[in-house]
């Protein structure tokens, strides 16, 4: 279990004007992403519009958890092994362990090339429907800003997670003997893979409205800890397949005091300043194999190293091990944990290292996972 004196580190914090303007040091990357980093850095002094994003789309993930059932299955896309749309309960991140815990809604991020583009092109991956088949967006007479919300906070992440990747490629191009120019910029920007996915943590304990009634029956049961276990109830100890990831803090949400609705607000739901549990949010299992405990301000993004980054630099840059902790239950609140994580990710044509397209990559990833 995690231990209760835990450390809590401060991660590599950067400006977004230091990021256009190519002033962050060789020295603070190797801090943020080097042989003995955290593989995470955050960016501040973000666009003045990013706090009512963040606040709108994290509120409207609370919302759809409130659907029904049936309204859900609606929104669930079995042909693209759940990673189009609503997902819950469908993911293994331990052998023979299903995720009940939360509830995730998947979207392509292709829009951010073209408006009118829900997913990468068919074309020449006609048996990769986890990439091809187009979004499944919630009914726009219930959540008529949803779909606007998330594509605005979507393109904002890919664009300083764009400005990430620029930093990463000038260090890179230094110390990387053959790395292509310019690399990592141009898979951020011109992915039609990449992929966003908004959590909603259900709340633990709590009545007949808790994540016990979004839990399929035949899997309900699988949820257990093992000996030895980190703590990581919620989110089994992983790295992410994609290039870098972008993460929002998270918003905790007294359910039982803010009840959320079948549909979205114009109204952000009230945001507790804090978790309840202390304890509860993102852990990474650091370079020395010492687990610690981040957190993102509010006002900021983060960015963290995944498996194709990893493969890309020929292991300067290593996908990052983390796990998120889950709030314990609380005497007469429900709280739930709301997030956005967008996974910046090569083309399926492009190759990860020598002979492996991110396709062949993504496959083997989704087979083990789901």
């Amino acid at each position: 279990m995690v231990d209760k004196q835990i450390a809590q580190v401060e991660p590599v914090v950067v400006s977004l004007q230091d990021l256009i303007t190519g002033a962050v040091s060789f020295e603070t990357l190797t801090e943020a992403f080097g042989p003995s980093s955290l593989g995470i850095i955050v960016v501040k002094d973000l666009p003045a519009k990013f706090k009512d994003l963040r606040a709108r789309v994290l509120s409207n993930s609370s919302h759809l958890a409130a659907l029904s059932e049936h309204e859900l299955k609606n929104l669930e896309s079995p042909e693209s092994k759940y990673l189009v749309g609503w997902s819950c309960g469908k993911e293994t991140l331990r052998s023979g362990h299903f995720d009940t815990l939360k509830g995730s809604y998947y979207i392509n991020c292709a829009f951010y090339q073209n408006k009118k583009l829900q997913n990468a092109p068919a074309d020449d991956f006609p048996d990769f429907p986890q990439y091809t088949a187009p979004n499944i967006w919630p009914p726009p007479e219930k959540f008529s800003s949803f779909r606007t919300n998330v594509e605005d906070l979507c393109s904002l992440i890919i664009d300083t997670a764009g400005l990430v990747a620029r930093a990463c490629d000038r260090y890179a191009l230094a110390n990387i003997e053959g790395y292509q120019e310019g690399y990592l910029e141009h898979v951020v920007k011109t992915s039609l893979t990449t992929k966003a996915r908004l959590l909603h943590y259900f709340p633990a304990g709590g009545d007949s409205s808790s994540s016990e009634e979004k839990k399929p029956a035949d899997q309900g049961a699988v949820e257990q800890k093992e000996d030895g276990d980190d703590g990581d109830d919620w989110c089994a100890t992983h790295v992410d397949h994609g290039c870098l990831t972008g993460l929002t803090s998270a918003m905790f949400i007294d359910e039982s005091a803010n009840p959320p609705t079948d549909s979205d607000s114009t109204k952000p739901l009230p945001e507790l300043p804090a978790s309840p549990d202390p304890q509860a949010g993102l852990y990474i299992r650091s370079r020395t194999g010492e687990i610690v405990k981040v957190n993102i301000p509010k006002d900021c993004l983060a960015f963290q190293t995944g498996e194709a980054l990893e493969l890309i630099t020929r292991g300067k840059f290593r996908a990052v091990p983390h796990f998120v902790r889950g709030a314990k239950p609380t005497t007469g609140g429900k709280i739930a944990r709301n997030t956005l994580a967008v996974f910046t990710q090569p083309n399926l044509n492009e190759e990860v290292q020598a002979g492996k397209t991110f396709a062949d990559f993504a496959r083997e990833v989704v087979e083990r996972t789901y």
